[in-house]
């Protein structure tokens, strides 16, 4: 068989079982791959995808323990070896014989999740930046950041499931907006998972962790800067950096708000790059870009 890898593409450690275990898959290989994979063979009835540390190993589990040896016996003696997304697949009986498919915490929707920011400078995305990249999909109550082997994590508070799982569906994998970064941030990505959390703890405001839902809540020592000055604004929160991007909120609307009404009032103040408008707890709000750091406030 033609060498494709140092390493064996099948382990014999483990007796025949239904139940095969699949290592060096590609990120976020699916249940429709995996059957594709074993169709030849016989029938798929059931499969565990995404385990392991890397989520790059999987379970299928044949109908019939023949057609697991079939798949098994036909890449041991083929020059080419099984591959999902032109990945080599290396191949393996289970030890179980059966595929129990627990749910485990990160499968169960919540109102809190799990946030893992990957990229080389995932420590200097700013607990702002989280704010305003989930704030997109309802109110964020809370929000707490930590490191962990995983790397640098956040959890984030909505106010049900239902808004965390909206979140999560279009946030998960995704990389945070460019021109929401400094310039020398390099590009981060959000891994999501549900938390078994349903409500953080936040006893101060600080660069770490902030209630949204408390502006009296005491603030740390770290939200203080150099000058021995609080540096907060008017609701007794941290102030944000200063940033080329405004988070807008369009209160007491006397007459359709429209993006060209938002790029023509902002316009006033220097060339606006982009404009983003969302719903968020039955109100208006919008993102709009500058091409620098900016100091003018305005005010709707």
């Amino acid at each position: 068989m033609a060498s494709v890898s140092s390493q064996p593409q099948f382990r014999y450690t483990q007796p025949p079982s239904k139940v095969l275990h699949l290592r060096n898959l590609p990120w976020e290989c699916t249940e429709e791959e995996l059957i594709e994979l074993g169709k030849p063979f016989g029938k798929i009835v059931n499969t565990k995808c995404n385990v392991g540390a890397n989520r790059n190993q999987a379970f299928i589990e044949f109908a019939d323990l023949n057609q697991a040896i079939a798949m098994i016996s036909y890449y041991a003696s083929s020059s080419e070896p099984a591959q999902v997304r032109g990945k080599t697949v290396y191949l393996q009986y289970s030890n179980r014989q059966e595929i129990v498919n627990n749910k485990t915490t990160a499968d169960v929707a919540g109102n809190v999740l799990l946030v893992t920011i990957e990229g080389q400078d995932a420590r200097l995305v700013s607990i702002d930046v989280l704010h305003l990249v989930f704030s997109a999909f309802g109110f964020v109550h809370k929000i707490t950041t930590f490191e962990k082997t995983a790397g640098f994590q956040a959890l984030v508070q909505f106010s049900d499931a239902e808004t965390a799982t909206s979140a999560k569906g279009a946030l998960d994998g995704r990389i945070i907006p460019r021109y929401l970064l400094s310039e020398n941030i390099s590009p981060c990505t959000l891994r999501i998972t549900y938390s078994a959390h349903t409500d953080l703890s936040v006893k101060f405001q600080s660069h770490r962790s902030r209630d949204y839902t408390n502006p009296y809540l005491p603030v740390a020592p770290s939200a203080i800067d150099g000058s021995g000055q609080f540096n907060l604004g008017l609701d007794g929160k941290k102030l944000e950096p200063e940033s080329n991007v405004l988070l807008a909120s369009i209160e007491n609307m006397q007459y359709a708000v429209t993006l060209d009404v938002l790029h023509m009032v902002f316009s006033a103040f220097g060339p606006v790059q982009k404009i983003a408008m969302f719903d968020k707890n039955g109100g208006l709000q919008a993102l709009i870009q500058y091409p620098g750091n900016i100091r003018t406030c305005y005010q709707m």
